[in-house]
């Protein structure tokens, strides 16, 4: 008898231990304007019009993660500027306080790295090819440094940011996958020598394009690049279909990456237009159960970019706010 009462207890045990971090979904944002926006003395409000923060009126949305960016030497203009390692630290400990799991997004720029420009930093403008590298070790080193001396827990980094056709051009180009590969390792060994649990994240936009991701990450195993984790951007406005067009699409591409490369997958950029909140909200439906539904939790999560950068502040036109300063109803869609 009192074996049989051991073993139930610690089956009891072993079955009642809460899920880590690690095996959550991950729902969230890139939240990375909010302090500028708050320097401005925007203000944020919850359906009752009750003033609040931010992050608070997120994470009773459902979002548990925040996503934010860095830039090497960056202007204080609040929306193309900021996102300094000191800004970046600060933030991700004020995000962190609240219960948030933290990523970091390099861009390895001054300001924005995206498809159509990868502009490498002034100080790095003149630098030889090796030089280069270094300084994409030592700058990827010192900010995931600062932020574990910060007590600040990362979980998952990207190394650049959108870069179907490579990143700090021209030596990074894709039309040159040798030095590419290099860069791109140089960012994962430093990431690894700060913490080796951090998932390292490759990024590309246009998550539908299935032979766009085959094309890049086929180079990439070749040159044998170094990550854990394949992101995607999922935006149907900027290709100019709806979701219903491309959301097999997606959830096609997310399955066929994870038993082609052995990868985790994640959206880790997704939006709407913001006045049109029942269509964004069904994107974001559609968007969440594509990436729940690839096989043995390989789907990571989904992170909504810049919700709370309310068109008038930012000129955006994909965000999830509405022109009263409270959350579009779209974000509900994290909820469940």
């Amino acid at each position: 008898m009192m074996k049989k009462i051991i073993v139930t207890i610690l089956f009891l045990a072993l079955f009642s231990i809460p899920k880590s971090n690690a095996q959550e979904f991950s729902k969230g944002a890139d939240v990375t304007w909010l302090p500028q926006m708050e320097a401005t003395g925007y203000q944020f409000f919850d359906t009752d019009g009750t003033k609040k923060d931010a992050l608070q009126l997120l994470k009773d949305r459902g979002m548990n993660t925040v996503r934010l960016r860095v830039f090497v030497n960056p202007s204080d203009d609040p929306r193309s500027g900021h996102c300094s390692k000191e800004e970046t630290v600060e933030l991700a400990l004020r995000a962190q306080k609240m219960g948030f799991r933290i990523m970091i997004n390099f861009h390895y720029s001054d300001s924005w790295a995206d498809p159509g420009k990868q502009n490498k930093p002034a100080a790095w403008k003149d630098l030889p090819f090796d030089k280069l590298a270094n300084e994409v070790y030592n700058h990827t080193f010192e900010v995931m440094t600062a932020l574990q001396k910060a007590n600040v827990k990362t979980e998952w980094v990207q190394v650049g940011n959108e870069i179907p056709g490579g990143m700090l051009w021209p030596e990074g180009s894709t039309d040159n996958w040798v030095q590419l590969g290099k860069l791109l390792n140089k960012g994962y060994d430093a990431v690894k020598a700060v913490d080796k649990a951090i998932k390292v994240i490759v990024h590309l936009d246009e998550g539908d394009n299935i032979q766009k991701y085959r094309t890049f990450y086929d180079n990439a195993t070749a040159q044998k690049v170094r990550y854990d984790v394949i992101g995607l951007s999922y935006y149907p406005f900027w290709v100019k279909k709806d979701y219903t067009e491309t959301i097999a699409n997606l959830e096609f591409n997310l399955n066929d990456l994870v038993k082609r490369y052995n990868k985790e997958v994640m959206v880790v950029e997704v939006g709407g237009e913001y006045d049109k909140v029942e269509n964004t909200k069904a994107l974001l439906e559609a968007t969440i159960k594509a990436v729940r539904n690839v096989p043995n939790n390989k789907g990571l999560g989904v992170l909504y970019w810049e919700p709370q950068g309310e068109k008038s502040w930012s000129g955006y036109n994909l965000s999830a706010w509405l022109p009263d300063g409270k959350p579009s109803p779209a974000l509900d869609a994290f909820k469940d």
